[in-house]
């Protein structure tokens, strides 16, 4: 690539028209374009020459010989430091950034806290697992463009859970094709639970190849999101706490197999119903040279996951059993509030 030089104001005005074309959709801009579009000033034989330059000096693309212009890497780059003049968002915009973050995010942020907080008061490994619950349901997505050929899928439950997929863009996507999956992709989803989320196919064909497309990956990405949320997930920190206790220093064995097979271990922390599992009485082998000390919690009556504390046996129970309890009533008290 060309080292980066700075461009002329006329250079500058045609990058932003082809940057604005472009983003807008998705095509090769052409110098007849810019010149019917934008007043700039000079004969459509000029931008054309203007547009090959650019590309020499590495702002522009030409993904075919006949074809128009694209922005480079470099070009946006340039657009970004030079050009663009950052504008606020939209006040609907800002009401769902604000929804999402409010309440889309807690459950996952809030576990990761929480366990990071836990682990470093005990200085054992903290554990917080989610449980699966039919009654949780698909409360919206949305899909987001993020260039022509990658888009985000975002899914909110109505447990507060998010989660983030990327999906292929099919050639010739614009963005009435990805307001128009939306539309019919809330249509389709949304209230549903997790099982059914797994079920779900594609929406009878619309006969409009790149939105049918745009459509299927979006509905095999909800398939897929539903098959990991349905299985529960795990939050887990502390696991230098657990290396550093004496017994494992001198034999880090258990550690080590611990967290390659904790995902075996997953099931005896939601299943139990004692507080305090102790060595040999865990049901899982790998867990049998620790002890956990677990307490669930709730949104509302309903048991949204468990929140424990790993360690070895020796574990002072007298400190690590109430810290445990009134963590866990505290995260419920939270879960409740946002979402019983």
């Amino acid at each position: 690539m060309n080292s980066v030089e700075p461009l002329d104001p006329r250079k500058q005005t045609i990058l932003q028209a082809v940057v604005f074309e472009y983003v807008q959709a998705a095509e090769p801009v052409g110098s007849e374009l810019l010149t019917r579009k934008y007043q700039l000033g000079v004969r459509s034989a000029t931008v054309r020459n203007e547009l090959a330059e650019m590309s020499e000096l590495g702002y522009l693309d030409q993904p075919h010989t006949s074809a128009g212009r694209i922005p480079s890497d470099q070009g946006y780059r340039y657009f970004v430091d030079h050009i663009a003049i950052l504008q606020e968002p939209k006040p609907e915009s800002q009401q769902q950034v604000r929804h999402i973050t409010r309440e889309g995010e807690i459950l996952q942020t809030l576990l990761t806290e929480t366990t990071g907080l836990l682990s470093r008061m005990t200085q054992l490994l903290s554990a917080a697992v989610t449980v699966s619950d039919h009654r949780v349901r698909a409360k919206h997505a949305v899909i987001t463009a993020l260039g022509p050929e990658k888009a985000l899928l975002v899914l909110i439950l109505s447990n507060g859970h998010v989660e983030n997929k990327l999906i292929e863009c099919p050639p010739g996507l614009t963005l009435d094709h990805i307001g128009r999956a939306n539309e019919i992709l809330v249509q389709a989803m949304e209230g549903k639970s997790l099982p059914a989320l797994r079920r779900l196919k594609a929406p009878n064909p619309t006969g409009i190849l790149t939105l049918d497309k745009l459509l299927a990956g979006a509905m095999a990405a909800l398939r897929s999101v539903a098959r990991d949320l349905d299985n529960g997930k795990i939050f887990i920190d502390g696991k230098e706490f657990l290396f550093a206790q004496p017994e494992f220093v001198r034999d880090p064995e258990p550690v080590q197999t611990l967290f390659k097979k904790l995902g075996e271990a997953e099931p005896a922390l939601k299943d139990s119903k004692e507080p305090v599992v102790i060595g040999s009485e865990n049901s899982n082998e790998v867990l049998r040279r620790f002890s956990v000390v677990r307490q669930p919690f709730y949104i509302g009556n309903d048991e949204a996951g468990i929140l424990a504390i790993i360690g070895p046996t020796r574990m002072d129970y007298q400190a690590s059993l109430p810290l445990v309890q009134f963590t866990a009533n505290a995260i419920s008290q939270t879960l409740t509030k946002l979402f019983g």
